[in-house]
């Protein structure tokens, strides 16, 4: 390090471990959904399905749990992982967005120990869609593999008179009751459909982010992909944002 760099602490040891499970609950995600997208084409059977379906549900399980975390230590974690100095609702954030992109646009960006004002509202779109696709996720499970919280509940709902509801299978309609199974199946309809929407929307913002990230770390420097891993960032001046 120069010796005009300063390294200064950003990320605590929780957000780095958050970031990085999320990081590989994302890739199992998207892998084991684009399976289930093409299993068609692929040729998967129905057993097939039902178990990529089954991995894909374990993962978002894992997936839910982190987020969980995160949101909790968003409370009562480090200033820079707070909400407060994360989601872009503090007075004055218009203010400092319209100077960080005027800043950037004579090619002079200030420097931020933490998310800098445009990140802000990346970091806010992924948190938003992340809840969104977990909780479609939860409905998901429950209407099409009755599991999860809510799979009992579903599963009672449409059981034929007489039948246990532990009983049903998936992809099976031995022991429901027709009616209710299909308009459970219609409420599923627009769920799925907005979990598929989501689906390529944070593919896309992922892309986004990372090209972000790598353009910041050519033009600026800083160590942003390195302050994830060792939790400091190399600073060439006094940061704008004080914790």
């Amino acid at each position: 390090m120069g010796k005009d760099m300063q390294s200064v602490p950003v990320w605590d040891r929780s957000v780095r471990l958050f970031h990085w499970i999320n990081v590989l609950c994302f890739l199992v995600l998207v892998a084991l959904g684009t399976a289930l997208l093409n299993a068609k084409a692929l040729g998967v059977p129905s057993e097939g399905k039902i178990l990529l379906k089954q991995w894909h549900v374990w993962a978002g399980y894992v997936l839910l749990a982190n987020l969980s975390w995160r949101i909790l230590w968003g409370f009562i974690g480090s200033p820079t992982s707070r909400w407060k100095n994360i989601l872009p609702f503090t007075r004055g954030f218009v203010t400092q967005l319209k100077a960080d992109i005027a800043a950037r646009r004579i090619g002079k960006p200030p420097v931020y120990a933490g998310h800098n004002p445009l990140a802000r509202l990346m970091v806010t779109a992924l948190f938003g869609l992340l809840i969104v696709q977990v909780s479609s996720g939860l409905i998901l499970a429950a209407t099409d593999l009755y599991q999860g919280p809510l799979g009992g509940w579903v599963a009672s709902s449409v059981a034929a008179e007489g039948v246990d509801p532990g009983s049903l299978k998936p992809y099976d309609k031995t022991g429901v009751d027709a009616d209710s199974y299909d308009a459970m199946r219609a409420l599923r309809g627009p769920v799925i459909e907005t979990h598929e929407w989501i689906f390529f929307i944070l593919l896309g913002l992922v892309g986004v982010h990372i090209a972000a990230v790598v353009l910041a770390e050519i033009k600026e420097g800083g160590g942003l992909v390195s302050a994830m891993i060792s939790g400091k960032k190399a600073l060439s001046e006094e940061p704008v944002d004080k914790f």
